[in-house]
C-alpha cells in the first residue's frame, strides 16, 4: 500500500492505478506459484528465498534512488508530450520479487482449502484470487485519495521537492525494511 501511495503522490492517480494493477499481477503471480508449489519450495530453500528477498529489496532500493536523483519535471516545456509510464511493470516487479507475498499465500490460503471439496489447486487459485482482489481494491482507494494530492504537490516547487524526497526515502525505507526484516517470520 505504502508503494502505491509513493507512486500516485509522485505520478498523479492514473500512475497509482497502474501501479495497483501491476502489484495485483504479481500478487496473482504469487497465486499461481503457491497453487503449484514453487513457492513452498522457496519457503523451504534459505539461498532461494534470500535471494529473491534481497533482489525485491534492492530493487525498492534502486526506485527510490531513482526518484531522490531525477530532475524535476514539472517545469519541462513540453508538459503535453506523452511520458512512457513504468508502474504497471514496476508494480508487478515489486510485488512478485516480494517473498512475503509467498509466505502469505503459504500461511493463509492453506486454511480455507478443504480436500475433501476435491480440485485442491483450483480451492487456492480462487481464495488466492478473492485476496489478491481485496488488496488491490485498497490499493485502488490508497491511489484515488493519494492522486489529488499528488496533483497539489506538483502545483508548488517546494511541494514538489518534498514530495520527491519523501516519495525517494518512503520507497528505500521500504527495501531496508525488507532487507533487513526477519526472513521467515
Amino acid at each position: 500500500m505504502l508503494y502505491v501511495m509513493a507512486i500516485s503522490l509522485r505520478g498523479g492517480r492514473n500512475e497509482g492505478l497502474k501501479a495497483s494493477v501491476g502489484t495485483a499481477v504479481g500478487g496473482l503471480f504469487h497465486v499461481l506459484a503457491a497453487g503449484i508449489g514453487i513457492s513452498a519450495l522457496l519457503m523451504t530453500s534459505v539461498v532461494a528465498f534470500s535471494v529473491v528477498k534481497y533482489a525485491g529489496a534492492a530493487y525498492l532500493i534502486y526506485l527510490g534512488l531513482r526518484t531522490l536523483l531525477s530532475r524535476d519535471e514539472a517545469h519541462v516545456a513540453d508538459e503535453n508530450r506523452p511520458q512512457k509510464s513504468q508502474a504497471l511493470l514496476q508494480g508487478i516487479l515489486t510485488e512478485a520479487l516480494n517473498p512475503k507475498t509467498a509466505l502469505f499465500f503459504l500461511a493463509f490460503i492453506p486454511q480455507f482449502v478443504h480436500p475433501q471439496l476435491g480440485h485442491v489447486f483450483w480451492q487456492f487459485v480462487i481464495f488466492g484470487v478473492v485476496s489478491v482482489f481485496l488488496n488491490t481494491s485498497a490499493d485502488v482507494v490508497v491511489a484515488i485519495l493519494a492522486g489529488p494530492i499528488g496533483r497539489r504537490l506538483k502545483s508548488s516547487q517546494r511541494f514538489r521537492s518534498n514530495q520527491k524526497v519523501l516519495t525517494g526515502l518512503m520507497l528505500i525505507g521500504l527495501g531496508t525494511y525488507a532487507a533487513l526484516s526477519d526472513s521467515k517470520r
